[in-house]
């Protein structure tokens, strides 16, 4: 997996080579900025691009590009530059959702949080801003950001009250469902292909029929209440099985949609909402021997 070590020193190797795009300065802190992560990453990979020679070190201790291997592939085209590390968002959130289901009410770190993902503390409070606004986090004034603890008692509750709202959704959408749209919901549902595929989850039928209600009280509580739920059922797509089993329900629900059976697609949503989250309700919360990569100190939590 590409680190922001490896995606710095590559990135600027390239610009190098190709002789364009060349940073304006070249201090720590201003690549750090650049780059949107922290000094740690930063320092490694001008630590490297010094071993190869691609940057010097001055006698004052500044540095300064080769210019020796500036245009050196000769092309003069635009530089071939890496892909960036995947979001630190989704491996943020992914993680603190590992967290939560170990159910303890925990504080987070940022300068251990940003430690560990490479990134700026900016970045970090960024992310832990949008993680407030999922429910992940709540922001304690002069204390930090404390975890919320997933509790298999308040998922029941809130699948009771999805159930009757959404099949009450379901009913006030029905004059306003469309074949089309219907067929690509379905479409986008799509099991493996071989033993060791990977099925592809399309989840917006639920957005699909909460928006076609057209009720303001419905959506209401989806967006107050719903968001945490969603972010622990994302997590729990990454177990196989259960990604294939949402595909099939969802496909049922749509096809009895698209043949008009309400009695069939009232009795298929209610199927998938009761019994859609055997990793969340068989286990109350982590899967067997599946652990976080998080540690939980009195202080608060250490991002190892």
């Amino acid at each position: 997996m590409t680190t922001w070590a490896s995606y710095i020193a590559g990135d600027l190797r390239a610009r190098i080579r190709a002789g364009r795009e060349l940073p304006k300065h070249l201090t720590l802190d201003h690549l750090s900025q650049q780059y949107n992560v922290s000094l740690t990453p930063v320092r490694i990979a001008v630590n490297e691009l010094i071993r190869e020679d691609f940057l010097r070190k001055r006698e004052n201790g500044r540095l300064a590009i080769n210019t020796e291997k500036i245009g050196v592939d000769g092309s003069g085209a635009k530089p071939s530059r890496p892909q960036p590390p995947k979001k630190h968002y989704n491996r943020i959130a992914n993680d603190l959702v590992s967290l939560s289901l170990e159910g303890r009410s925990v504080f987070v770190r940022e300068e251990d949080a940003a430690e560990r993902y490479g990134i700026s503390r900016a970045a970090v409070r960024q992310t832990f801003h949008r993680l407030v606004g999922v429910g992940i986090l709540e922001h304690v004034p002069r204390r930090g950001w404390r975890l919320r603890p997933f509790r298999q008692k308040e998922l029941d509750a809130f699948l009771e009250v999805r159930e009757v709202l959404e099949l009450k959704a379901l009913d006030l959408a029905w004059p306003r469902l469309a074949d089309d749209q219907l067929k690509a919901l379905c479409d986008g549902n799509v099991l493996p292909k071989s033993p060791r595929g990977q099925p592809v989850v399309d989840n917006s039928l639920h957005a699909y029929l909460i928006e076609k209600a057209d009720n303001p009280y419905i959506s209401d509580f989806f967006e107050r209440h719903g968001k945490y739920y969603e972010a622990l059922f994302d997590w729990e797509l990454a177990d196989r099985d259960s990604a294939i089993e949402t595909v099939r329900q969802h496909r049922a629900i749509l096809e009895a949609l698209l043949n008009r059976d309400r009695k069939a697609a009232r009795k298929a949503l209610v199927a998938h909402i009761r019994f859609n989250h055997p990793v969340l309700s068989v286990s109350g919360g982590l899967p067997e021997g599946k652990t976080t990569q998080m540690t939980c100190p009195s202080k608060g939590v250490l991002l190892k």
